[in-house]
């Protein structure tokens, strides 16, 4: 039986502009109030999602230019890589490790192209060996911080005593759209900032660090594609964002994440906490119902929510890193939905 894998550290970084939710609701108002017409209807959203602030790689002023493909994925390729370098340096340094110690690099980003992809791209300012293995995935969304980790764990534990580092990075500004009148605009532009996380794994290294990942898993519903994803054209990333995402988690979500701890062999009522990744207010609500906690239970999401928004990838690790400063229980299971639509789990064990 392989080694079980540790998690030796996490991290955040953001990006330098702050925007606040008032000067973002004021914002969308003068882009959309006199070309869409429900506008009004749509408008609460920005005060009852639950954000006060979000962090983006540019200034406001940039989203009112005309942008293209071109524009937006550059801006992604820029944020991105600084956001890399700062969140990846600060877990190396808080697993006491350095970037030559690295053997795997696992890089989560579904919000821009890269190629070479964005670990390449840092590789000499991070301080990388030339034989670092590389391994880029696109295309999981807000669950990819859970299954990156998922895959960090994997990795490590294939190879006993190795250093992996995983970096979920998202700059989901870039996909902003002045021209995309719909709701599911209106609803990603009251949610939406950019982020990274970065995690440092190993396995059979005699460290404890957080914790122990006991197992992973996920469940992908058939037939929901359109629940969440992106649409691509001439002008960049459109958001595909279906209004069913609360009340299709109040009801698949529960029983999705038993069906995965009972293939891990962990029992329900041994999970001391959750850590969700905090899609918005209404679907912390229907996590709270579907994973029979009280109202309120979740209450580190809610506050990475308030302050940073919704960065899809990155946005559960950094609900991890308030649960590990303010202590860990023995047992906690990482839980983030994605496009698919997949629900991806992760235990976590305390190191005793």
């Amino acid at each position: 039986m392989p080694p079980a894998s540790a998690l030796l550290s996490v991290a955040h970084a953001l990006p330098p502009h702050r925007l606040l939710q008032t000067e973002a609701a004021e914002a969308a108002r003068g882009m959309f109030a006199h070309r869409y017409a429900a506008f009004e209807r749509m408008a609460p959203v920005f005060t009852t999602s639950g954000i006060e602030s979000r962090y983006t790689v540019k200034p406001l002023d940039w989203y009112f230019t005309s942008l293209g493909w071109p524009e937006r994925n550059a801006a992604y390729l820029a944020g991105a890589q600084e956001l890399f370098v700062e969140a990846a340096t600060r877990a190396l340094a808080a697993a006491g490790c350095v970037a030559s110690e690295v053997d795997t690099v696992i890089t989560i980003s579904s919000t821009g192209v890269a190629t070479p992809s964005l670990e390449a791209r840092v590789a000499g300012r991070m301080g990388f060996r030339a034989d670092v293995e590389r391994v880029p995935v696109f295309g999981l969304g807000c669950a990819g911080g859970v299954s990156g980790l998922a895959i960090a764990s994997r990795l490590a534990a294939a190879r006993p005593g190795s250093t992996v580092l995983m970096v979920a990075i998202e700059i989901c500004t870039a996909a902003f759209r002045m021209d995309q009148l719909t709701a599911a605009n209106m609803v990603a532009t009251a949610l939406f900032g950019d982020g990274a996380a970065a995690c440092i794994v190993r396995a059979d290294s005699g460290e404890a660090g957080l914790g122990r990942i006991e197992g992973a898993g996920e469940h992908l519903w058939p037939d929901t594609l359109d629940i969440m994803g992106w649409k691509v054209d001439p002008t960049g990333l459109g958001v595909i964002f279906d209004r069913s995402i609360p009340p299709f988690a109040e009801q698949e979500v529960g029983p999705a994440v038993e069906t995965i701890l009972a293939r891990l062999g962990i029992a329900r009522d041994s999970v001391d906490r959750f850590a969700c990744h905090p899609g918005g207010a209404k679907v912390i609500t229907a996590l709270e119902s579907t994973l029979r906690l009280a109202q309120g239970t979740l209450d580190h999401e809610r506050e990475v929510l308030r302050q940073y928004g919704n960065m899809s990838a990155p946005t559960v690790l950094f609900v991890l890193e308030r649960l590990a400063a303010a202590g860990l229980p023995p047992r906690t299971v990482l839980t983030a939905l994605g496009p698919g639509f997949t629900c991806s789990a992760l235990s976590l064990a305390r190191a005793a």
